[in-house]
C-alpha cells in the first residue's frame, strides 16, 4: 500500500440461499439478500440498494456538517435516491438522481455549495461510483435552480 492510502475492510458471511451478512469496522451487520424472481427470500436490502443508501449517508453527512460549518440552520434533510439501470447486464446503475429536501434557515447558494462540494469531490462513495450523478434542491418547498455558472447535465 502506498503511503497515505486508508484501508477499509468487509467481512462478508453467507448465510445459505442468497442471504450474505456483512460486518465492517464500524461493527453493525448489514443483512443483504436477493428478491424471490433471483433465488432469494427478499429478507434482506440488495446490494444494489445498499450502494445508493451508502450514497445518500455520505453525501448526507457531508452536507450537514459543511452547512453546520457555514452556520446554516437546517431543520431537516431528506435524500432521495433515484438510480437508473442499464437494459443489458449487468444491469449496473449509469445514473443516478438525488433530490435533497431541506427546510430551514438555509442561503440557496450555501445549500446548493454544500450539494456540490461533496457530490463532486468530498464524498468517496461518489468518487468510487461511475455513474452520472444528477442534483436536484428543495429548500422549504421551493425547488432551486442550480447556479448558472456551476449548471451542467450532470456531474461526469
Amino acid at each position: 500500500m502506498a503511503e497515505g492510502q486508508k484501508r477499509i475492510g468487509v467481512r462478508t458471511q453467507w448465510l445459505g440461499r442468497r442471504q450474505f451478512e456483512a460486518v465492517g469496522p464500524s461493527g453493525y451487520p448489514v443483512r443483504m439478500d436477493a428478491k424471490e424472481e433471483y433465488g432469494g427470500e427478499g429478507a434482506g436490502n440488495s446490494p444494489l440498494e445498499l450502494l445508493l443508501v451508502g450514497l445518500t449517508g455520505c453525501i448526507g453527512i457531508g452536507v450537514t456538517q459543511l452547512l453546520e460549518k457555514m452556520r446554516q440552520s437546517l431543520e431537516s434533510l431528506e435524500i432521495e435516491a433515484d438510480g437508473i439501470r442499464e437494459a443489458k447486464l449487468p444491469h449496473a446503475i449509469t445514473q443516478i438522481h438525488l433530490t435533497f429536501r431541506a427546510t430551514g434557515e438555509v442561503a440557496p447558494s450555501r445549500i446548493w455549495q454544500a450539494v456540490k462540494l461533496e457530490a463532486e469531490q468530498y464524498c468517496p462513495v461518489a468518487k468510487s461510483l461511475h455513474a452520472e450523478i444528477i442534483l436536484q434542491v428543495i429548500l422549504n418547498g421551493q425547488e432551486l435552480p442550480m447556479p448558472a455558472e456551476e449548471s451542467k447535465e450532470g456531474l461526469r
